[in-house]
């Protein structure tokens, strides 16, 4: 689906009936935010896509299950700790988080989702996670999303934030999101949380399409890095306190919503690519005249992963004979003499021989934060698009 173009802010403002909190429990260094808590004050219609790494974190396996009831009341998150490989030790302790929330919140457990972001392997601090919750509950409120945003943060060096007001069934509406992840990017979907909520009246299944459309043209949209996480989670609320008619395909109000989750995704998947570890330079990478749309996004994160291209960008170096090697040892049918490709506005090839651009156009091209990388396989009908980012040393830095 194609993002429609709304007026959205970058900030948090929580829909109507929703509340939330972000305090400094000690997981992380003293004074940082690292537990987040969001609560909806009326039962909430609950959806979720999740990481596609068989090897995943205890919360993700936890909130599979409790999805299975569409319902949901609150989230609580944890950062510094991924409570990932921690076996059943690491499950009870998901569930404790779960279980504890829902007793000081009076809710029924089932309805209450975890997530946890950090660490791999390491063992969850219960005794500091069971005070943190403590703190949550006795802070949240509807002004709290701005800590929430904060206190998810890992390797991030900002929050990612959007919101978005539509109309639907005559009501105003408000769709607002938060999300975290700067490296260990490769969606499907990657080490990303992101949380979205909303105070419009949608029907379970619908709002589960709704959301898996707008995460493929989205966050499954970018990469950074090419490694795929164990925790990766996005959760949609929809809570109905805006009054309007439930929404679903067809319905008045119903492309608005779409629009809106797809406006709100977007945004946020691209401030993720943009706080990449490291990263100074943001990359498009558009393909076109694919086979079909597979062959398209075959090609377009085959160069989008090169950490040939990626370190090149780093240097403001174009290098396209680099673009061109990772499409031809790409899975996507490649044919050399009818690739075209382009660097902004100056064509580097055309017809798999060396084009009109010079070497400084198109080194003024990727020294820019933003550019795009356009190419033309002129095999077929397919398209695809992937935001990426370069790589360098101080990524190294970070992840040693």
């Amino acid at each position: 689906m194609t993002s429609h173009s709304l007026k959205g802010t970058e900030e948090i403002v929580l829909p109507t009936g929703f509340r939330a909190a972000g305090v400094a429990a000690g997981i992380k260094r003293p004074g940082i935010r690292d537990m987040a808590l969001i609560v909806s004050d009326r039962p909430a219609v609950a959806a979720g896509v999740f990481t596609t790494n068989q090897v995943c974190a205890a919360t993700v396996k936890l909130d599979r299950e409790r999805l299975r009831g569409r319902i949901g009341r609150a989230i609580v998150v944890n950062s510094g700790n991924a409570n990932a490989c921690t076996g059943a030790a690491g499950v009870r302790d998901a569930r404790r988080m779960a279980a504890l929330t829902a007793e000081r919140l009076g809710l029924d457990e089932r309805t209450v989702f975890v997530c946890s972001t950090g660490r791999i392997g390491a063992p969850m601090p219960m005794p500091v996670i069971e005070k943190g919750i403590e703190q949550l509950v006795a802070a949240v409120s509807p002004e709290g999303g701005k800590d929430a945003s904060e206190a998810i943060l890992t390797t991030d060096t900002r929050p990612k934030r959007w919101t978005v007001r539509f109309r639907a069934g005559g009501r105003a509406c408000t769709l607002t999101g938060m999300a975290k992840g700067a490296g260990m990017i490769e969606p499907k979907m990657a080490t990303m949380l992101a949380f979205l909520l909303t105070d419009a009246a949608v029907a379970p299944a619908a709002l589960q399409r709704a959301l898996k459309t707008a995460v493929d043209g989205s966050f499954n949209r970018i990469t950074v890095d090419g490694d795929r996480s164990t925790n990766d989670t996005v959760l949609l609320l929809a809570n109905g306190a805006a009054g309007n008619p439930p929404l679903a395909e067809g319905r008045p109000g119903w492309r608005a919503f779409e629009a809106a989750l797809a406006e709100v995704t977007l945004q946020l998947a691209k401030m993720i690519v943009r706080d990449g570890e490291g990263a100074t330079r943001v990359a498009v990478i558009r393909v076109r005249g694919a086979r079909d749309d597979r062959d398209a996004d075959i090609a377009a994160r085959s160069v989008a992963n090169s950490l040939l291209v990626k370190t090149a960008w780093a240097g403001d170096d174009a290098n396209w004979g680099r673009v061109m090697d990772a499409l031809g040892y790409s899975a996507a049918k490649v044919v050399e003499e009818k690739v075209d490709l382009r660097f902004g506005p100056h064509w580097a090839v055309r017809r798999g021989a060396p084009g009109p651009a010079t070497d400084a156009e198109l080194r003024a091209v990727v020294a820019q934060p933003e550019f795009e990388v356009a190419i033309d396989l002129h095999l077929g009908k397919g398209e695809a698009i992937v935001y990426t980012c370069n790589i360098t040393e101080e990524y190294v830095r970070i992840n040693v």
